[in-house]
């Protein structure tokens, strides 16, 4: 992939990050009840595919149930939507670890596919935290999709792994989607929406810096 059409992917997502509120208006219009479906792959693929951990996961809940309070979903199907995509999701990556290992040589296609940084941090952070790690990822951008893959190739007992992949989807999907239910509409944070998604995701990816400062700290 060339330089520029890599920054103008990046330019993209983050446009499509801090003004998705926008965008979904705009899916809404064009797509009508096929929105429920898209909102279902973007969620499925954030958390099922381990090469795209860059999609919007909280911040698109939040939006969602921000919406769905002006009548542009319905609340209860979307919660549905959105934990079924999550536990599906996670449940194929893991089954994709499984199969495949995270000992994938950095030249194969794969390897090449797949953020090493990102996955030796997921690597730590789950075998540090043992199996509740897949519940706190959900709430940790970028870790949340690498988590259950890790999960799948360290073997990890798949009725465990089910139990906190439920227990994660539905604190995740319940928490973010019922505050942009009751919250995304109130004037000061309507008005500065993108402000509260970046306020969002920094508190979201916060566990992690925390993590890699203790971690720099003790090497110290």
């Amino acid at each position: 992939m060339k330089v520029g059409t890599a920054l103008t992917l990046i330019q993209n997502i983050i446009d499509f990050i801090l003004h998705i509120d926008e965008h979904l208006v705009e899916i809404i219009k064009n797509f009508g009840g096929w929105s429920y479906g898209i909102l279902f792959l973007i969620v499925f693929v954030e958390t099922g595919v381990v090469i795209f951990p860059f999609l919007p996961g909280d911040s698109l809940l939040f939006a969602s149930g921000a919406l769905a309070a002006m009548g542009a979903f319905n609340i209860v199907l979307l919660l549905i939507i959105f934990f079924t995509a999550a536990v599906i999701g996670d449940t194929v990556n893991y089954h994709i670890g499984r199969k495949v290992g995270t000992t994938i040589s950095n030249r194969s296609f794969m390897g090449r596919l797949i953020n090493q940084d990102k996955m030796k941090k997921a690597e730590d952070f789950f075998n540090k935290h043992g199996g509740k790690t897949i519940v706190i990822a959900r709430f940790m951008p970028f870790i949340r999709t690498f988590i259950p893959f890790v999960a799948g190739a360290s073997r990890m007992n798949y009725r465990y792994f089910l139990i906190y992949n439920v227990t994660g989807a539905a604190l995740w999907v319940g928490i973010c989607t019922i505050l942009g239910y009751f919250f995304g509409n109130i004037p000061i944070i309507k008005d500065n929406f993108s402000t509260v998604l970046l306020a969002i995701i920094f508190i979201s990816v916060l566990p992690a810096i925390i993590g890699v400062i203790r971690g720099k700290l003790k090497k110290g």
